[in-house]
């Protein structure tokens, strides 16, 4: 629920601590990727936390995750606020000549605080949704095989030839990244076309939805960064703070690549598993100097056998 105070006159005594235009950039980076169902509410909604001198606006809907942070030095607080409630806000800020976020504690005091816009005109005050969000800092892939620095411009137009040979509304697309070029190609092989790009590490193919591949880049917008660890790992665009999240499709090259890699992991832990106890023994094992001391108040040819046994005690277990 939303409730609005309209004042009749304009406040000069709103004290700004958010840029408007920023923030209204920022809603219209992650209201389109919100959930759509509402079986569930907590991702239907857009995530407000303000810590550490940021406030981060998140959203996901299951296949993506868009996260934007904007700086704020005005205290902590989170809220989750439905997207049907912020429609309208953005351009509204558009035109506003001040904004202030604030956070307050819900008024039947459960856990949880409400959100709080304050323009020279207009109060918004939006009651948070009970629920907790996702861990999503833990979603967003930290180490990468590929990069690739092109136009979103340039990218979105080469979609656009290619999504016109699709027989369904819903369409993959393949993307080859590898010297100096990122190829475009219909799954179904009616179609390729390549635009230039800067990339670093090795040749890398992923197939992402057309239509999210093309949101992805007009959220972005000019110049974006592409990120991947594998065919089959979620793909990560970058640009000035922003960051997209989009969930590949599967195919067989994918699935293969997947199970390959599995299997590596599984017997390299193996491996490691079969040598800690060879490390241990070695650990362990006496020094020349160690029979001596162990064997102190007793005769040497006696103890012989004895510190042999020990010697091999460690092995055997």
């Amino acid at each position: 629920m939303t409730f609005c105070e309209v004042r009749v006159s304009p406040s000069t005594a709103v004290k700004p601590n958010i840029g408007s235009l920023e923030l209204s950039e920022a809603l219209n980076r992650v209201l389109p990727f919100t959930a759509r169902d509402d079986n569930r509410p907590v991702l239907a909604c857009v995530y407000f936390v303000a810590k550490e001198g940021k406030l981060t606006l998140v959203s996901a809907d299951g296949f993506r995750l868009a996260v934007l942070s904007l700086p704020y030095e005005d205290g902590e607080g989170q809220a989750l606020i439905n997207r049907d409630d912020l429609r309208g806000v953005a351009n509204a800020l558009r035109r506003a000549k001040r904004a202030r976020v604030s956070f307050e504690a819900k008024s039947d005091k459960l856990d949880g605080t409400n959100l709080i816009l304050d323009t020279e005109l207009i109060r918004y005050k939006w009651v948070s949704v009970d629920g907790n969000f996702p861990d999503y800092e833990k979603l967003i892939p930290t180490e990468h095989s590929t990069e690739a620095h092109f136009d979103s411009t340039e990218a979105i137009k080469a979609i656009a030839s290619l999504k016109v040979l699709a027989n369904a509304k819903g369409y993959g697309i393949d993307l080859y990244l590898d010297d100096g070029y990122i190829t475009m190609a219909n799954t179904e092989e009616k179609g390729q076309t390549a635009i230039p790009a800067e990339i670093t590490g090795k040749p890398m193919k992923i197939r992402l939805d057309g239509n999210y591949l093309i949101q992805a880049l007009k959220a972005c917008g000019g110049m974006v960064e592409l990120k991947l660890t594998a065919s089959y790992k979620p793909a990560l665009f970058t640009t000035n703070g922003y960051k997209l999240v989009v969930m590949p499709m599967l195919t067989s090259e994918s699935t293969a690549d997947m199970k390959r890699d599995k299997e590596a992991e599984e017997a390299e832990a193996k491996a490691e598993a079969e040598a800690k106890p060879t490390e241990q023994a070695e650990a362990v094992t006496p020094t020349e100097a160690e029979p001596t001391e162990v064997a102190e108040d007793t005769e040497p040819i006696a103890e012989k056998p004895k510190r042999k046994h020990k010697a091999k005690e460690p092995v055997a277990v």
